[in-house]
């Protein structure tokens, strides 16, 4: 999406996760949990939340002028963005089954274990999110799919042009 389309700008994330194997160093900002912490009592974050016992966060966009901010974050940092910016676009990215999802995961080298969990809270995080979500995408194959959300945000900047 980003590579597509200037004026989108991609906030790179908090975690005090450890990196994954071969993750990209600029995935994330990988922090330890006082640094995450000394941030949030800063209010140095849009949104942030514990996530399968580590913390993750936004912090405060910056982007360049005429760019719209884009936010790879799950369903509890999403509801606290819709809390504070009210017309904040919300879409949901939906795999095609538990399935894929669970190869997709256990394909990036998480753990069995870690896969059934995140699995299971990504079921419930689709509950949850289905009560204040604008759209559904189901990430099935990655052109479609960008393509899907492509057109999301070129409706909702219409929108706002024409009802600013």
């Amino acid at each position: 999406m980003v590579a597509r389309d200037p004026k989108l700008w991609l906030s790179r994330s908090w975690t005090t996760r450890p990196p994954r194997p071969g993750e990209a160093d600029d995935a994330y900002v990988f922090v330890d949990e006082p640094t995450f912490r000394a941030r949030v009592a800063a209010g140095g974050f849009l949104e942030w939340a514990e996530f399968l016992g580590h913390l993750y966060g936004t912090p405060i966009p910056d982007p360049p002028e005429g760019c719209d901010v884009l936010l790879e974050i799950e369903v509890q940092g999403a509801r606290q963005v819709v809390a504070r910016r009210p017309g904040a676009v919300v879409i949901l990215l939906l795999p095609p089954s538990d399935e894929v999802q669970a190869a997709r995961l256990a394909a990036r080298g998480d753990l069995a274990d870690q896969v059934a969990s995140r699995v299971e809270t990504g079921r419930q995080e689709v509950r949850e999110a289905r009560r204040f979500v604008h759209h559904e995408v189901v990430n099935d194959e990655v052109e479609r799919a960008t393509a899907e959300v492509a057109g999301i945000v070129g409706a909702a900047r219409s929108a706002r042009t024409e009802h600013p």
